[in-house]
């Protein structure tokens, strides 16, 4: 099966995210970028599906020149190749715009299967695995935390966690599925695969190659405003002789100060 995934760079979850006062957006100095937790899901399941069925795992991702790193980082991980979309255009692109242009890189290939991140842990939002069904006309499966593939590469079987219950769903491939957590657990890349991932080219394609118009590139959405959640009040110990007391003491606080019970 030749398999597409889609990988997206984003901040660290480590990374500690100041907010600049000259823009009122995040002030990206000092980021530690990698590649999307979810993604590492989808490029994962990638890499067991060509293992047993045999195939290409190609990853493709958007963004500005740094974003080439996460693509080095999925070639070292096990990825065949590899594919970068980059254009002054798409600097300010949101998820629509961006599903618009990996849409249009996919339609290059011929892909078996695209597997995506179910969201960004930065902006979570969940948008782009489902837009790139919808430009592609393909079936679209999200949140999937189990995948079979028919022994005929022809359909696939995919559950996924929907409130306290398992939903199971068939479908035709190809496919656009978008990976949760619990569908596997992420390998890490080798000194090898690393030292390989360093001499491979990774194709950079600009919109021109795309055949998509500036102008047809029109965001759906902006960011106005970037806010931290207000600092919370530091907790209280509350001291006292016994535990009874202890307990007396908190009751009392929580009825008489705090007012939640």
């Amino acid at each position: 099966m030749n398999i597409a995934v889609c990988v997206r760079q984003v901040p660290s979850t480590e990374t500690r995210i100041t907010v600049s006062p000259q823009t009122d957006l995040v002030d990206l100095k000092g980021v530690e970028w990698v590649i999307n937790p979810y993604d590492e899901y989808a490029l994962e399941e990638a890499l067991r599906i060509r293992e047993r069925l045999g195939g290409t795992v190609t990853a493709i991702s958007l963004g500005p020149e740094r974003a080439k790193t996460s693509l080095k980082t999925a070639l070292a991980t096990g990825a065949d190749a590899a594919l970068f979309i980059s254009d002054p255009v798409l600097d300010n692109a949101d998820s629509y715009v961006t599903a618009q242009a990996l849409a249009a890189a996919l339609k290059r290939g011929s892909y078996d299967l695209i597997l995506c991140g179910v969201r960004g842990v930065d902006d979570d939002m969940g948008y782009v695995g489902p837009a790139i069904a919808e430009f592609l006309n393909l079936p679209h499966v999200a949140s999937i935390v189990k995948l079979e593939i028919a022994a005929d590469a022809k359909s696939a079987r995919v559950h996924r966690e929907v409130a306290s219950a398992t939903e199971i769903i068939a479908v035709s491939l190809p496919a656009v599925l978008t990976a949760q957590k619990g569908l596997n657990e992420p390998r890490y890349p080798s000194l090898r695969g690393m030292m390989l991932a360093g001499k491979k080219e990774i194709p950079v394609l600009r919109l021109s190659d795309l055949g998509l118009e500036p102008d047809a590139l029109k965001p759906r959405t902006s960011v106005l405003k970037a806010m931290l959640p207000p600092e919370r009040k530091a907790g209280r110990i509350i001291e006292a002789p016994t535990p009874v007391e202890a307990a007396h003491e908190l009751v009392r606080a929580l009825r008489e100060e705090a007012k939640v019970i």
